[in-house]
């Protein structure tokens, strides 16, 4: 069997090795030879998730054609490759990316930091903001007040209260989308959602198109349900979704499960509009596909003018190929742990039925909270400071990281938590580890790919602000020289979480 799972076209391939910026020559130094110009371009390609891993390369003879160089030279390109253990190849099957066996590099998150630990060091591992009070405090209050009757009860609700599951789907219903509460099931955050989800579409062996980059929780649950993950690459900076590449995966690899995040992409901050909105549902059915698409990040744009896209869900008024996540943690706060799946009643009978084997519901207390601040518009009111909050917090990490760090590069988003870092060439996992070392915790570029790929990035959350997000960005510029001198050369240890 083969060990690749997307293709990359020789057309597709010229042309993203030849976009590819060009380092001014040192000078007196020699022109590399053009199969080791050629094979260094494909290793980057790979190592920043241009093209994933795992993915087939075309013909040496194809690959020549469009590069308008002789064979011999991809030929020469692609041994070395190999030698490298950038490429493997078998006999019949062709060659395929990969990374080097002998170089591990992360794929878990990075847990949270205790809070009392939070006084030496600055903490840029979760996208999580503290909750917008008074707004939790009067949640609380008023779900206390309406908990006696569910008390009377024996406080299993599989598929969620009925109040609140009518409350969302209202909700969907404002925005255009008709739905019903039979379609609604409330979970243990956005996470139980897409874990249960994954158990039920996706057994054993199954593929699931993720993006690339993409929620590093999420590509770690996926992986632990023993799914084979298939990258789909983002285009640079927040253009997001390359359609052509979106259909040639679905078409040749046939995932069972797509998951995508397309609003205020976590780690990105891209928005995908409506255009890519409605064909990515039109080519997810056409390939089969079941296209979950997360929404946590909704709520959070920044401008209070901007029209949003319509939801992705509205694009398949049959519900038979859309299956969406909401949840409250990141708009709100992500103690509440309350998520939601909108799907067709079929499948939200199935999920209920799968529940049983799980958590078997969702906790009271927590759902009447989000119930109430939903039905009194605080919810509304409370989103308005997050907003405001995340969008100074945007602002003064933006300004602290270009005046301490201008060699690193990004593209600021209109919306979300999160901003994607190209490093300057340094290594991300490295400067994961420098950082620990001067006082500041930030996730590496790896732990949001899939075996290895964005070594040259990291994902800084709109979580600090004023001096804290100036003395971030000092530490950052700090761990940058320990790296730029060698000292930061370890290995980053394996965690568990990244929010």
């Amino acid at each position: 069997m083969a060990q690749w799972t997307s293709a990359v076209g020789a057309a597709q391939l010229a042309r993203q090795l030849r976009a590819q910026r060009t380092r001014p020559a040192v000078p007196g130094a020699r022109k590399p030879p053009a199969y080791r110009a050629l094979a260094d371009g494909v290793r980057l390609l790979v190592l920043e998730g241009r093209v994933p891993v795992a993915a087939r390369l075309p013909a040496e003879r194809e690959l020549a054609l469009a590069l308008s160089v002789s064979r011999t030279t991809v030929a020469a390109a692609y041994e070395a490759l190999r030698a490298e253990g950038f490429l493997e190849s078998r006999r019949g099957a062709g060659s395929w990316t990969a990374v080097p066996a002998g170089n591990p590099l992360p794929a878990r998150g990075l847990e949270p930091l205790p809070p009392e630990s939070l006084g030496s060091m600055i903490d840029l591992g979760c996208a999580s903001l503290p909750a917008p009070e008074p707004w939790l405090t009067r949640a609380v209050q008023g779900a206390l007040e309406e908990l006696p009757p569910y008390a009377h009860t024996h406080g299993d609700y599989p598929a969620g209260l009925p109040a609140l599951r009518q409350m969302i789907a209202d909700r969907y219903t404002a925005l255009g989308v008709p739905t019903m509460p039979e379609q609604i099931m409330v979970t243990t955050g956005a996470m139980g959602a897409i874990d249960a989800i994954c158990h039920l579409f996706a057994g054993r062996g199954e593929r699931i198109a993720v993006e690339s980059p993409s929620y590093a929780n999420i590509l770690q649950l996926m992986r632990e349900t023993g799914a084979r993950l298939v990258p789909v690459a983002m285009e640079e900076g927040l253009g997001g979704w390359d359609m052509n590449r979106w259909r040639q995966v679905l078409r040749e690899a046939a995932p069972r499960l797509a998951y995508v995040v397309a609003d205020f992409h976590n780690p990105t901050g891209a928005l995908a509009g409506e255009d890519r909105r409605r064909a990515l549902v039109d080519a997810a059915r056409s390939a089969g596909t079941v296209l979950v698409v997360d929404e946590t990040m909704n709520e959070l744009h920044f401008d209070p003018e901007a029209r949003m896209p319509r939801r992705v869900c509205a694009f398949d008024p049959a519900g038979s190929t859309v299956v969406t996540v909401g949840s409250a943690s990141k708009a709100f706060w992500a103690g509440l742990r309350i998520g939601w799946v909108r799907a067709a009643p079929d499948v939200i009978r199935s999920l209920v039925a799968a529940r049983a084997y799980a958590d078997m519901g969702t906790p009271v207390l927590e759902q009447l909270a989000l119930n109430w601040l939903m039905r009194t518009g605080g919810w509304e009111q409370a989103v308005r400071l997050r907003r405001e909050q995340a969008r100074e917090n945007r602002d003064a990490l933006v300004a602290a990281v270009r005046r301490e760090l201008p060699d690193w590069e990004f593209s600021v988003p209109d919306g979300g938590l999160t901003l994607w870092v190209r490093t300057g060439g340094l290594s991300g996992s490295r400067l994961a580890v420098a950082g620990e070392r001067v006082g500041v915790r930030v996730p590496s570029g790896p732990r949001f790919g899939v075996d290895g790929a964005f070594e040259g990035y990291v994902r800084l959350p709109f979580t600090v602000a004023g001096p804290v997000a100036d003395e971030a960005a000092v530490r950052l510029a700090a761990a940058a020289r320990l790296v730029g001198s060698g000292a930061g050369a370890e290995t980053e240890a394996p965690r568990t979480f990244v929010a």
